[in-house]
């Protein structure tokens, strides 16, 4: 069901439209060979094309083109053979051209589609209206002076490639979960680092209300550059409840660009929205259409990667996953890699039990590394450590309780799990006679519990082998226990 808010007259319905900017990962700008490298002294990343000084020209990086091409086929996009930059003219301190070379009128792909796994197991198809390449403008920095406004231009040039959703999402929640799945697909690509906190991926945020069941779409307000998931959603709750109370009131929403506050927690208006006109596009004379054939297209996809949705389709017709199971492994290929690896082959040559070693990446190390604020690329226990732990379950050397243990050893230290095992003597107990005599004791020294079980208490069964395994501190194969003990007590 779609997300409601609840007015004075009634519900009324979110419409999202999402502008992803995500940067490209190139050494170097779009048009210049300036460095794209994060962090540099102000100023220190800057070309004479950057920094627009007269009779500088243009040239096309063609990484750039080749990497906003991949992310077009990994959206399952249409990719468009013959495509034209143009000027974007407007004013503004950071902006030294006094325009940015964008796309307008022939954007680099075309039409695409989104898949998005929704909580509850169903899924949305999000459209992607567009994707067009463009130059990132400079920043102004307005906390190093009492009076004046500094000027960076490193970021003046960059390559962006801007995704253009259609007015398909209906919730903060699915915004959210469509910008996790960009990042996703353009990580697996290779083509953005996704890195919301750096500025290498942004959003700008369209957000208007209607009634339900209304097919017309209203006034339309954009929230600017807004760098989290996180804020992303809470700006949309809160500019879809303002224009709630605009229309209730009898105003009228006008179309404007907004800028979100996460500390206040309200959008406030930046400027009347512009339109295409406005910009005064025309083609750049400086630089020529750009052309390449299918077959250019083709070597491309050659080289693409096993992306999200496959390889989630594949874990689950393969290793027998759940759905959720295969979505959380797959969320990047960081993640995905280290299941694999996991998984791989056991001491028999057969790969391992495909929903245990799920079950230890998800829960156990996902956990322990959530604790330790680390990622999984930054996990002190390897892929070939976790599953050589699965081997000693597996094997019977250990127990799933005893494993647990050993983990946690294994986060702390780094060390091997069967270094762990001798060291602390945590070998499991597999020997009949030594399990017996344990089984024996304890039915010995408890007949008040005997006789409940023999008069028809056979859940009591479970406070037995807990006797057992504490007698054996843990160490008795809980398998052979339970065997034993379902034999002497019903004998």
């Amino acid at each position: 069901m779609s997300y409601r808010i609840v007015g004075e007259t009634g519900e009324w319905e979110v419409v999202v439209g999402l502008e992803v900017h995500a940067q490209v990962t190139s050494e170097s700008k779009l048009f210049s060979g300036a460095s794209t490298e994060f962090g540099g002294e102000p100023n220190s990343h800057v070309s004479l094309v950057d920094a627009a000084m007269p009779g500088m020209l243009p040239v096309i990086n063609e990484h750039c083109i080749e990497q906003a091409v991949r992310t077009g086929l990994g959206l399952k996009a249409k990719v468009n053979l013959y495509s034209v930059f143009a000027r974007k003219n407007y004013f503004y301190a950071d902006l030294p051209q006094g325009y940015q070379i964008s796309q307008f009128e022939f954007p680099i792909i075309g039409a695409g589609t989104v898949i998005l796994d929704m909580p509850d197991g169903t899924t949305r198809n999000i459209g992607i209206e567009r994707l067009h390449l463009e130059q990132d403008a400079g920043k102004s920095m307005h906390d190093q002076d009492p009076r004046r406004t500094f000027v960076d231009l490193n970021r003046s040039g960059v390559a962006l490639m801007e995704i253009v959703s259609d007015p398909d999402m209906r919730s903060p929640e699915e915004a959210g979960i469509y910008v996790r799945k960009i990042r996703s697909i353009v990580r697996y690509l290779g083509t953005c680092d996704g890195n919301m906190e750096q500025g290498s991926m942004r959003a700008d945020v369209n957000v208007s209300v209607r009634k339900p069941g209304d097919t017309e779409l209203r006034t339309r307000c954009e929230i600017k550059n807004v760098n989290s998931v996180r804020f992303i959603m809470h700006a949309i709750e809160v500019e879809a409840q303002r224009q709630v109370e605009v229309w209730e009131s009898g105003g009228q929403v006008e179309q404007q660009t907004r800028l979100f506050d996460p500390v206040k927690g309200e959008t406030r208006a930046m400027r009347s929205k512009e339109f295409a006109h406005d910009y005064r596009y025309f083609p750049d004379p400086d630089l020529l259409p750009v052309k390449f054939n299918q077959e250019y297209v083709d070597g491309i996809a050659a080289t693409l990667p096993e992306l999200p949705d496959e390889k989630k389709q594949r874990y689950m017709a393969d290793y027998n996953l759940s759905a959720y199971d295969a979505e959380v492994l797959v969320v990047d290929r960081e993640t995905g890699g280290y299941f694999e690896t996991v998984l791989g082959r056991g001491d028999k040559g057969k790969t391992r039990d495909a929903k245990l070693a799920a079950n230890w990446v998800i829960s156990n190390l996902f956990g322990a590394l959530k604790a330790e604020s680390k990622t999984i690329t930054q996990s002190p226990v390897s892929a070939d450590q976790l599953g050589q732990l699965l081997d000693l379950i597996s094997d019977n050397t250990i127990s799933g309780k005893i494993a647990k243990t050993v983990f946690e050893e294994m986060i702390a230290t780094g060390k091997e799990p069967a270094d762990i095992v001798a060291e602390k003597g945590l070998k499991q107990i597999t020997d009949t006679g030594a399990i017996e005599a344990a089984v024996d004791d304890v039915i010995a020294n408890s007949p008040e519990q005997v006789a409940q079980y023999q008069g028809g208490n056979e859940k009591i069964a479970g406070w037995f082998v807990g006797q057992v395994m504490k007698a054996t501190q843990g160490k008795a194969n809980p398998g052979m226990v339970n065997k034993l003990l379902k034999e002497k007590l019903s004998g």
